[in-house]
């Protein structure tokens, strides 16, 4: 299984959005401060994510949350 995910940053409410094969693996890192943009924004908590069979399908959805069109769709469903 795959996921794209957003997380909600505690520190200043900012959001991440990326995809993984393991999410909860995932959260640690950027809470671990190894991934350089989440690591002024920490700690973070897991906001939301769609789980997908493939990778490809996750990275797509990904790249939808970061456009213009997928943040009004989050925006209007309340997730974000």
């Amino acid at each position: 299984m795959f996921y794209a995910y957003i997380l909600k940053s505690l520190k200043d409410s900012s959001y991440y959005y990326g995809s993984s094969s393991d999410v909860e693996e995932r959260l640690k890192a950027h809470n671990g401060g190894i991934t350089k943009f989440t690591k002024g924004h920490r700690p973070y908590n897991l906001h939301y994510y769609e789980t997908f069979l493939t990778r490809k399908e996750a990275i797509a959805r990904e790249r939808f949350f970061k456009s213009r069109e997928g943040y009004n769709w989050l925006k209007e469903k309340g997730i974000i």
